[in-house]
Formats: C-alpha cells, structure tokens, sequence
C-alpha cells in the first residue's frame, strides 16, 4: 500500500456517520414534536431522546431548552387553554358555576391534555385565570381560604374525573368488547346480594345518558357553599 492510500484511508471519515454539529434546535419545533407524539401515542410515548431523534438532534441538546421531559410535557400545554373567555354573570355562586363549566368544555375539546395532566402538577398558564375565578367566587360566597381552595380542588376531580369516564366510554363504543362491562356485568343472579342495581340496571345507561355537567356543577357548588358557610373557620 502506498504512502498517500494510508493517508487516505487514515483521513476517510466511516460512511453513514454524522459529520459536524447537530443541527441548531428550534424550540417551537421541539414543542410541537413532544405535542404531535402525546396526541397520537399518548404520554409514554415521549421521551428527549424520541424527540430528539425526530428533529436531527441529540437528547444533550433539548437539555439546553428544558430541564426534563416534565418541563417539555408542561409546554406541550403551552397555549391549549388560550380560548376566549365567556361573559360571566356577576353573581359569585353562577359565575363558579359558569367559569367550571368553562373549563370542563375546553379539556373536552383537547382530550390529550388530560394524560399530561394527570402527572400532577402541570399546567398552562392560561387557565390560572380560571383557577383565580373558583377561588375568588367561592371567597365571595362567605368561604375561608381554606374552604375555598378545597372548594376548587372539589369542582377540579368532578370536571377531571368526568372527562376521563366520558373519554373510556367513547373508546369502548368505538372498540366494542365481548366482555361485559358494567351494568351489563349484574345478572338477576345479583338480586339478593345487589337489590338496587339489579332492579334498574336495564335502564341504567337510559339515566346516566340524561346528565347535564352544568347541573351536576351547579349541584356541586351549592353543596360546597352551605358546607362551608354552616360552619366558621376553616
């Protein structure tokens, strides 16, 4: 072998390799990655080096935008609560009501938002006026602090709570299973150990079909309201 084809092959780089840099990242292209993924594959499906690799980068590189993949998942969130808010009625009690009927139809249109929600303590910053809303509502409705932050987080597990049920029941209907999932589960073989839901389970779906969220809202804030105004303190 020559002295220039050692060079050669000292100097060739091997094929398929990156060569130089990573590309330079863009943040709103970072963002709307981990968003596109948790829309069509769910929470789990993110990780910095999932996204990473979809942008031509490296999982080192997104660290210079975000601390951890919570903090890209809470940018994800990012905008999604940037709805025009409602008119709202002066009085406190309807405007509770008003504002967590608000919040419920929002998450219900972005039904992703609940998986990263989920995790705790994320979310956009769009929606604090909301939260700002409950509190002040409830405060002006004779409740202490303390009741009134309860208040909201009671008026948040029914809009959450609510919104993951309807989201499981759309998917069973779009999936049908053999299984027998309730009601359908309880059998007159029930009756003794069961009396009541045995007695209206052929019309239990006819009910529940009959369900109005501003109701069950408004039902909710008028119990949390003579709770918290029977007593003093907290």
């Amino acid at each position: 072998m020559s002295g220039s084809e050692k060079t050669e092959k000292k100097t060739r780089k091997p094929a398929g390799r990156p060569v130089g840099r990573p590309r330079r990242l863009d943040p709103d292209a970072m963002v709307a990655t981990a968003r596109r993924i948790v829309e069509e594959e769910g929470v789990d499906a993110l990780s910095m080096r999932r996204v990473a690799k979809e942008l031509g980068s490296t999982p080192m590189a997104l660290y210079h935008y975000v601390r951890d993949k919570d903090e890209l998942l809470m940018l994800t969130l990012s905008g999604t609560a940037a709805f025009p808010r409602p008119e709202l009625p002066e009085d406190p009690r309807e405007r509770m009501v008003a504002v967590a009927a608000h919040m419920h139809a929002i998450i219900a249109r972005i039904p992703w938002v609940l998986d990263v929600l989920a995790l705790g303590e994320l979310t956009d910053r769009d929606a604090l006026w909301m939260v700002e809303e409950i509190v002040d509502c409830a405060l002006a409705c004779g409740l202490s602090p303390a009741r009134a932050v309860r208040a909201y987080r009671t008026i948040w597990s029914y809009v959450y709570g609510d919104l993951v049920f309807r989201r499981a029941a759309d998917r069973r209907a779009e999936n049908p299973s053999r299984r027998e999932f309730f009601p359908e589960m309880v059998t007159e073989e029930d009756a003794a150990a069961l009396p009541r839901l045995t007695e209206v389970k052929d019309r239990w779906r006819e009910y529940a079909a009959d369900y109005e969220t501003v109701e069950e809202l408004d039902a909710i804030v008028e119990g949390l309201i003579r709770r918290g105004t029977r007593g003093a303190g907290t």
